[in-house]
C-alpha cells in the first residue's frame, strides 16, 4: 500500500510540477522564489497526500497549496509578474524585423506591468484560468472561493487590464 501511494504521488509530481512552477513564477515574478515554493508545495502535499480521499481533485489542491505559499512569501515583498516564454512566441510571430521585435518587447513589458499591478486575487485567478488553463471550479478551489467568485475575479482582471492598456 505504501509503495502504491508513493508511486501515485510521484506520478502527481511528474504530471503537475512544470505547470505549478510556471504559475508560481508568474505570480511571484521571481524564478528562484518559484523554485523554492515549488519544493515546499510538493513537500507539504506529500505530507498530506495519504489523508486525501482520492476524489481526484489533486490539481486544484496543489494550486491551493502553491497559491497560499506564494501569497505568504509575497506578503513580505513587492509582487511582480512575468510571462516567461511569451517573448520567444512573440518573436517567432513577428519574424526577424528588428522594429517589430522591439515593439513586441515594449508591448510585452506593458502587459507584464499591467498584470503585476492587478490585485493579487485577480492576478492569481487570471493566471490560473487563462495561462494555466484551469476551469473556474478548479480556480475557485485553488483560491478558496466559489467558481462564480473565481469567474468574477477573472472578469474584473480582464476589465482592468483592458482599461490599463487602452490608457497607455
Amino acid at each position: 500500500m505504501v509503495v502504491a501511494v508513493a508511486d501515485e504521488f510521484e506520478a502527481l509530481v511528474v504530471r503537475h510540477q512544470d505547470e505549478v512552477y510556471r504559475y508560481l513564477w508568474r505570480l511571484s515574478g521571481d524564478e528562484q522564489l518559484a523554485r523554492d515554493l515549488l519544493q515546499e508545495t510538493f513537500l507539504r502535499a506529500y505530507r498530506a497526500f495519504a489523508r486525501l480521499d482520492g476524489r481526484g481533485a489533486h490539481r486544484a489542491w496543489l494550486y491551493r497549496i502553491a497559491h497560499n505559499l506564494c501569497l505568504n512569501a509575497l506578503s513580505r515583498r513587492r509582487p511582480t509578474a512575468s510571462l516567461d516564454g511569451t517573448e520567444n512566441t512573440l518573436r517567432g510571430s513577428r519574424g526577424d524585423d528588428p522594429a517589430a521585435i522591439v515593439e513586441g518587447r515594449e508591448t510585452l513589458a506593458g502587459v507584464e506591468s499591467a498584470i503585476a499591478a492587478l490585485p493579487r486575487r485577480q492576478r492569481a485567478a487570471l493566471l490560473l484560468r487563462r495561462v494555466q488553463g484551469l476551469d473556474y471550479a478548479e480556480v475557485g478551489a485553488a483560491l478558496g472561493c466559489s467558481a462564480d467568485t473565481a469567474r468574477a475575479h477573472v472578469y474584473q482582471a480582464i476589465r482592468k487590464l483592458r482599461q490599463t492598456l487602452e490608457e497607455r
